[in-house]
């Protein structure tokens, strides 16, 4: 890994971290609070999903250091090698003098002086001698911190592993009881899902499935906010105009005019390098209508937001596709899954999974719609 991508992987990962570890913290206490069970299993399941982020963040940060630590040793070793070999090369002529015996010297014309010559040299060298070998010390010294850097980021890399794997089967085993406590409300779930798969076939891009459901979502919230019934009069037979109070108010109109930002739990389902900007020309020459990100292989991906899932399952090229609808008109679209664990009609809070990411090469996709116009994700996150 390039160094300057390791690098920005460990800061991009221990941010992501922090913010998993908070999000966990808060799901837990909101879970310990809640009065319902069932409001309480999904904070439970969203809570443990940030907890399976965390790890994954650890594992990426762990990695980066580790790859950091390799480089900077293959740099120091370089170096170090450079150093060697004038010292290696004035270590051995210096051997060489001290072989020679002093009474030879005295025996031999001119040996004395060059003797002189010698230790003069030996006693202007011998400074810088100690200089170089304390600066080689200094880097033996680094390559040891590396080494046990690098020791310490695999211990930490596989009790990351091990705490990663640990939250999956909490996961799961949560989703099991959830699937079993819902199998007997999914009757009327199972109709939408199949109109849901019906609509999938009559569109021929993705584009055209979200227009479909975003025309079924405004028909059903100007639907909620029609008036209900007027009351019959206590007595019929009295006259004057029914009161005011006989009639019921009206359902406040979910209109999106009336809201300027999606829900407050807005955040990205999963974190990673992004490959594609929302505005950005892709390869078709089209402009990206949402945000590309390219997470750790079967990573795992929760709700944008609070709200319910219109559409899960599989869409011609994108993989497996979730669509959930939110308060206020908006919509988000996350494609790219590789497993879902959702069906439509399942209410989600922001936080909650949706399944995991594909284990090749994997990319999610979000896109968030207001009354079907696509608009930047990124400007909603804080």
């Amino acid at each position: 890994m390039d160094p300057d991508e390791a690098q920005a992987q460990l800061e991009r990962a221990t941010r992501e971290s922090r913010r998993a570890e908070a999000r966990a913290a808060r799901l837990a206490r909101e879970a310990e609070a809640a009065s319902e069970a069932a409001e309480r299993t999904a904070r439970e399941a969203a809570a443990i999903a940030a907890q399976i982020q965390r790890a994954e963040a650890d594992i990426a940060a762990t990695r980066a250091r580790f790859s950091l630590a390799r480089t900077d040793r293959a740099a120091i070793a370089a170096r170090l090698a450079e150093r060697q070999q004038p010292l290696a090369r004035l270590t051995g002529a210096l051997q060489t003098t001290a072989r020679r015996p002093l009474a030879l010297s005295a025996l031999q014309p001119g040996s004395l002086k060059e003797l002189v010559y010698v230790r003069a040299v030996l006693d202007s060298a011998i400074p810088q001698i100690r200089s170089r070998t304390a600066a080689l010390r200094s880097d033996l010294d680094a390559v040891k911190r590396l080494e046990q850097s690098a020791s310490d980021a695999l211990e930490a890399l596989r009790q990351n592993e091990q705490t990663l794997q640990a939250r999956r089967e909490e996961l799961a085993e949560l989703e099991t009881r959830q699937r079993l406590a819902l199998r007997e409300a999914r009757s009327t779930a199972s109709r939408e899902a199949e109109r849901a798969l019906a609509l999938a076939e009559e569109t021929r891009d993705l584009d055209g499935l979200m227009g479909r459901i975003d025309a079924a979502a405004s028909l059903r919230r100007e639907l909620a906010s029609l008036p209900g019934p007027v009351m019959r009069p206590a007595n019929i037979g009295e006259g004057g105009a029914v009161s005011s109070a006989a009639a019921p108010d009206p359902v406040p109109s979910a209109s999106p005019t009336t809201a300027a930002a999606p829900p407050r739990d807005f955040q990205l389902p999963v974190q990673g390098r992004t490959l594609a900007g929302f505005g950005e020309r892709r390869d078709s020459g089209l402009r990206s209508t949402g945000l590309a990100l390219a997470p750790v292989p079967g990573a795992q991906i929760v709700a944008p937001a609070t709200g319910r899932v219109v559409f899960a399952g599989p869409y011609r090229g994108y993989g497996r596709i979730v669509i959930i609808e939110h308060a206020g008109g908006w919509t988000s679209l996350v494609t790219g899954l590789e497993r879902t664990t959702v069906g439509v009609g399942d209410e989600v809070i922001g936080g909650s999974p949706l399944g995991s990411a594909s284990r090749q090469e994997p990319s999610i996709t979000l896109e968030l719609r207001r009354e079907g116009e696509p608009v930047n994700p990124l400007q909603f996150l804080g």
